[in-house]
C-alpha cells in the first residue's frame, strides 16, 4: 500500500525548487475601484427550474480587460465585469495618478432587460477610427459594442461610450431579442481582408437562464463527455457597411459546444489564424483556417490516433471540460504551442490540464499536417508538471521576469460555500446521459454551499535546467483562496514588467503591479496600422545572441474571460543590452501581406504597419 501511494501520487515541488524560482518575481496587490450606487448580491436569480442549482449558475461572469481606452499611449485602463453588481465597469489601473472615476458602462437606449447579465468585456477598434471601443456579451441578450467617443487627453466617462448592437433587431427600451448566453469570445482577422472579425461562443442555448419568472424552457448538457446542446458559436465577419453574421463558418458537429474559452493564432504562417474552441462537457476541437476573403471557413484537425495514448488526452478526440485556452511558445522552438484548462481536482473530478506541445519540425511542416487533417500536437503535461491544478477557468502566457520563458498563469476554484457539495458531484458524474440533460436531476448547489471554492490561481514558472514547471503562487503571496476567473495581463505603466488583473467570482478584483526588483530586458512593441487601429494577427519573431528565437503575436483578444493588452511583449534576458534582429510579419487593410526585418533596440517602440514599418 504504502509502495502504490507513491507510485500514484500526484508531483509535487520542493520548498527549494520554488524559492529558487520565486526570487525572479514580486508582485504588490492593489484594490481595483469600483462605482458606488448598485446593490450587491451574493447569488443570481434564476429560472424556478434551476433554483436547486443556484449557485451552479451563478458560477460565471467575473471578467477583466487591460487596454488604452484613453489614449494615452498606456495600457492603464480597464474593463471588469463584476457579479455582485451584475455590471461591466471602466475603470483607471490603481498606478494611475490621474485617476478618473469608474463608471458602468450602460447599454441603453438600446434594449434592457431584468433577467441579463454581463459575461465579458473586449477591448477593440470595431470602428477602425484609432479609439480602443468595448464589446460587452451577456446572458440574457445578444452583445453591444460600447463605440468610444471620448476626446484624447480628458478623462473617460459613461458618456464617452455610445452603445452600438452587435446584431440588429428590434428596437425598443425593453429588450426583445434572441436570449444568447455568451460566455467566449475571440476577435482576429479570420478571412485575410485586412480586417477584424468577432467571434462569440454561447454556452447555454437560447433560453431564459436568468429569469425567475420562468419555470423551464431550459436545459442543462446532453452529455458529460460529447455534449451537443450547447448555444454554440457565432462568427461576425466585418464589412465597410457593418459587421455581418456568417453562417456554415464552422463545422456542424461542433456548432452546438458549450463554449468557455475560445482562441486564435496563426499556427502554420499563412497568416490566416487557426481557432481552438474551448468547450465544456468534452467537445473542444482545433479548427484550421480555410477562409479567403470575404468568406470564413474552418475545419477541424484532430491528431494521429495512437494506441498508447488515451482518447482523453488526445486533441480532438479529448472528453475532458475545456474551460480555457491560450496560445504561446512554452519550449522556444519557433511554434506555438497551447495549453488549455480542465476539471483536475484531486478527490473531486480528476481529469488533467493540457499542455498541447508542438511536434512539427517547421511552419512548412505545421502547414502541410494540418492540410491533411492532422493536428501535430501532443499533450505533455504530466511531464511538465503541469497536468494537475484544480478547477480550471481562464490561462493566460506571459514573461513576466523578462527571462525569454513564458510563465503562465490559472484561474482556479468554482463555488465557494460552508456545504461540500463534491459526494453528490460525483454521483452526477456517473449518471446515464440521458438524465443529465434534465435540470432536475441535477443535484443541489445553492447559495452556501462548496465545490472546489478555496482553490488558489496558480503562476507556474519553468525550471530552466529540467523544463518543468513550478507553482509559485503561494510563495509570491498572490495565491488567495478564492474562486477566480478571468486574467488579463499588460503593462499598465510602462515599466517593460507584465501586470496581471484577476476577477475573482463573487469577490473584489484584484490588480497584480509587477515589482520584480531584477528583470530581464524587453522589447515592447504598439503596432497600428495607419489609422491607428492595432493590427491584430501581426508576428514578431526575435533572434536572440545565443541563436534562439522567440514568437508571439498581438492577441486581438482571448480565452475564457480574461483579456490582455492589444499590445507585444518578448522577455530577451539578462544577457542582451543592444539591438536584437527581429522579423515583423502583418496584413495590411488591404489584406496583403507584408514581412521586414528589423533591428530593435529593448524597450518600448511604437510602430506603424502599413506598406512597411514606420517607427512614430
Amino acid at each position: 500500500m504504502v509502495g502504490t501511494f507513491y507510485g500514484v501520487r500526484l508531483p509535487d515541488s520542493s520548498a527549494a525548487e520554488i524559492g529558487t524560482l520565486a526570487k525572479n518575481f514580486a508582485f504588490e496587490p492593489m484594490s481595483i475601484a469600483m462605482p458606488a450606487g448598485f446593490d450587491k448580491q451574493e447569488v443570481r436569480k434564476v429560472n424556478k427550474a434551476y433554483q436547486h442549482i443556484e449557485a451552479w449558475i451563478s458560477s460565471v461572469g467575473a471578467a477583466i480587460a487591460i487596454n488604452d481606452l484613453d489614449g494615452d499611449g498606456l495600457d492603464n485602463d480597464l474593463c471588469v465585469n463584476d457579479v455582485r453588481i451584475d455590471q461591466a465597469v471602466v475603470t483607471p489601473a490603481p498606478t494611475r495618478k490621474d485617476k478618473y472615476a469608474p463608471f458602468a458602462l450602460n447599454p441603453a437606449p438600446l434594449g434592457t432587460s431584468k433577467t441579463m447579465a454581463p459575461m465579458g468585456c473586449m477591448p477593440g477598434d470595431y470602428n477602425e477610427d484609432g479609439r480602443m471601443d468595448l464589446l460587452v456579451y451577456y446572458w440574457g441578450r445578444t452583445p453591444v459594442v460600447f463605440v468610444n467617443k471620448g476626446e484624447k487627453g480628458k478623462p473617460l466617462t459613461a458618456a464617452s461610450f455610445t452603445p452600438t448592437e452587435l446584431l440588429p433587431g428590434k428596437s425598443g427600451a425593453t429588450y426583445t431579442g434572441p436570449l444568447w448566453n455568451s460566455n467566449a469570445a475571440a476577435v482576429a482577422d479570420f478571412d485575410g481582408d485586412g480586417h477584424n472579425d468577432i467571434l462569440i461562443g454561447n454556452y447555454f442555448p437560447d433560453s431564459p437562464v436568468l429569469d425567475p419568472s420562468k419555470d423551464g424552457d431550459v436545459t442543462m448538457n446532453d452529455s458529460l463527455s460529447h455534449a451537443q446542446n450547447g448555444g454554440g458559436a457565432h462568427i461576425f465577419r466585418w464589412t465597410k457597411d457593418g459587421y455581418e453574421k456568417v453562417d456554415a463558418a464552422l463545422p456542424q458537429n461542433l456548432n452546438k459546444g458549450w463554449s468557455l474559452g475560445a482562441s486564435a493564432a496563426d499556427l502554420d504562417g499563412d497568416r490566416l489564424p487557426e481557432l481552438f474552441l474551448a468547450h465544456d462537457f468534452g467537445t473542444s476541437a482545433l479548427l484550421y483556417n480555410n477562409s479567403t476573403p470575404g468568406k470564413i471557413k474552418f475545419s477541424e484537425v484532430k491528431a494521429v490516433h495512437n494506441g498508447t495514448v488515451p482518447k482523453s488526452k488526445e486533441l480532438g478526440r479529448s472528453s475532458f471540460k475545456g474551460m480555457g485556452v491560450d496560445f504561446g511558445d512554452l519550449n522556444n522552438d519557433g511554434l506555438y504551442d497551447m495549453f488549455v484548462s480542465n476539471i483536475t481536482t484531486s478527490f473531486g473530478i480528476q481529469e488533467s490540464n493540457f499542455a498541447f506541445i508542438d511536434t512539427a519540425d517547421s511552419r512548412s511542416e505545421v502547414q502541410a499536417r494540418l492540410k491533411e487533417g492532422e493536428a501535430p500536437f501532443k499533450d505533455r503535461s504530466t511531464d511538465l508538471k503541469l497536468a494537475w491544478s484544480g478547477w480550471g477557468w481562464d490561462v493566460k502566457t506571459g514573461d513576466f521576469d523578462n527571462n525569454g520563458d513564458l510563465e503562465i498563469t490559472q484561474a482556479l476554484g468554482f463555488v465557494k460555500g460552508k456545504n461540500n457539495r463534491w459526494p453528490q458531484l460525483q454521483e452526477l458524474a456517473t449518471a446515464n446521459d440521458a438524465l443529465v440533460s434534465n435540470p432536475f436531476w441535477w443535484p443541489n448547489v445553492k447559495h452556501g454551499d462548496d465545490l472546489a471554492g478555496s482553490q488558489r490561481m496558480r503562476f507556474f514558472a519553468k525550471d530552466a535546467g529540467t523544463g518543468e514547471y513550478h507553482n509559485l503562487s503561494v510563495a509570491l503571496g498572490i495565491g488567495e483562496p478564492v474562486p477566480t476567473r478571468g486574467l488579463a495581463t499588460g503593462d499598465v505603466d510602462g515599466d517593460g514588467r507584465l501586470d496581471l488583473a484577476v476577477a475573482r467570482q463573487w469577490g473584489e478584483p484584484i490588480f497584480l503591479h509587477n515589482v520584480a526588483k531584477n528583470p530581464g530586458a524587453y522589447l515592447g512593441l504598439n503596432l497600428t496600422h495607419p489609422d491607428g487601429a492595432p493590427v491584430v494577427g501581426a508576428e514578431v519573431c526575435v533572434e536572440l545572441p545565443d541563436g534562439t528565437k522567440r514568437i508571439t503575436r498581438l492577441d486581438g483578444g482571448g480565452g475564457h474571460s480574461g483579456k490582455r493588452s492589444t499590445d507585444v511583449h518578448l522577455g530577451l534576458g539578462k544577457d542582451v543590452r543592444g539591438p536584437v534582429p527581429a522579423m515583423v510579419t502583418w496584413r495590411d487593410r488591404a489584406g496583403q501581406i507584408h514581412e521586414q526585418k528589423l533591428k530593435l533596440t529593448p524597450g518600448w517602440h511604437s510602430l506603424e504597419l502599413g506598406t512597411e514599418v514606420k517607427e512614430k
